[in-house]
């Protein structure tokens, strides 16, 4: 009998509905790969692929040129604490259709998230020491666990922004997704103090933010044409609910109400403790991905599911230099940080001239 969860539940495409799912193809890094990222139509067909010599630093996407932009694991990055090993990225590429490398920069210190602009900037997170001072006046977090890292002291205040009390004290404020907003200003996801906050270009100040009374360790907060927020709410260690779930919620920027929502019919079934994201499609549907467990689906705004796929490649993390975690993460998985969707206009490259 198969003896893993995921495999007996079905993997691949679990259903389709294709009067209303989007047209167009999924983008997908299995994280655990040594670094094999693909392309799958409708159907749950491969029909592209690529393997890089890097494991997966979170995921890849396509740029509007038509190039593959991937986030691959620096081989040369300093090894910090443990979880270090499984979100750091620093090896930045952008690859054009043919499989030619056209753009690299590595920085070891990177982690999670990276945007390639248009002007030829990358807009990426990257990790930096506190002092003992520095680090000593964040409240919060697990009791003698690490000392917290990041430069983002400079700009954001530790009372205002504590670390969640179920957290180490390893990484303040993990920044897990950075976003360009359409002003030049950057929406960032803080997953270690559950908060989204808005970074003005002119002056690295916050100049707006939504706190853990309304999201919980979410990711991938992104700006949708009206100027309001698109967020993957992961729920854990949610305030005043014992009952875990996931969730996919629209932020009015203004009034900081949730205008759109998405939860499971039953929602103790869709849920992922990290990892994460959401896309708005051009149809007004929305692509999610249900990270840990290598799950994406597109819901209507209605909140009718018309497409699932489950990613049914699954491996550990031996033999890919990430030794200090084998021992959290000692399974085969499917995971997926983040999954893209592209109409067929976006990858002209794919279809026969």
């Amino acid at each position: 009998m198969e003896q893993s969860t995921l495999g007996r539940r079905g993997l691949g495409l679990r259903g389709i509905n294709p009067h209303k799912v989007s047209s167009g193809y999924t983008l997908l890094a299995h994280l655990t790969s040594p670094g094999t990222v693909k392309l799958v139509d409708n159907h749950g067909t491969e029909v592209h692929r690529w393997d890089w010599p890097y494991r997966p630093g979170r995921h890849a996407q396509i740029l509007k040129n038509g190039n593959l932009a991937y986030n691959g694991v620096h081989p040369d990055a300093p090894r910090l604490f443990p979880l270090w090993q499984k979100y750091r990225g620093g090896v930045m590429m952008q690859v054009d259709p043919a499989g030619n490398v056209v753009s690299e920069h590595r920085d070891p210190m990177a982690h999670h998230d990276q945007h390639h602009l248009e002007n030829g900037e990358i807009l990426y997170t990257i990790l930096e020491q506190l002092t003992d001072t520095q680090a000593s006046s964040i409240p919060g977090g697990i009791p003698e666990s690490e000392a917290p890292d990041g430069k983002s002291i400079d700009h954001l205040d530790p009372k205002l922004f504590p670390v969640q009390p179920h957290y180490a004290r390893e990484h303040w404020p993990l920044i897990n997704s950075v976003y360009p907003m359409k002003d030049g200003n950057i929406f960032a996801s803080l997953r270690s103090v559950s908060a989204v906050i808005i970074i003005s270009r002119e002056t690295d100040d916050v100049i707006w933010h939504l706190d853990s009374t309304i999201v919980a360790q979410q990711h991938f907060a992104s700006e949708l044409a009206d100027g309001s927020i698109l967020i993957f709410d992961n729920g854990t260690f949610r305030h005043h609910e014992s009952a875990t779930y996931s969730r996919v919620i629209q932020v009015c920027r203004a009034s900081k109400r949730i205008v759109w929502e998405y939860r499971d019919p039953h929602p103790m079934t869709f849920f992922t403790p990290f990892m994460g994201s959401a896309q708005r499609l051009e149809n007004g549907n929305t692509l999610i991905t249900e990270a840990a467990f290598g799950r994406i689906f597109e819901v209507t705004a209605e909140g009718e599911m018309v497409w699932e796929y489950v990613n049914p490649e699954f491996a550990d993390y031996k033999g890919l230099g990430a030794q200090e975690i084998e021992g959290y993460f000692g399974y085969p998985a499917n995971a997926v940080f983040r999954a893209y969707k592209y109409t067929p206009e976006d990858v002209p490259w794919l279809l026969p001239n």
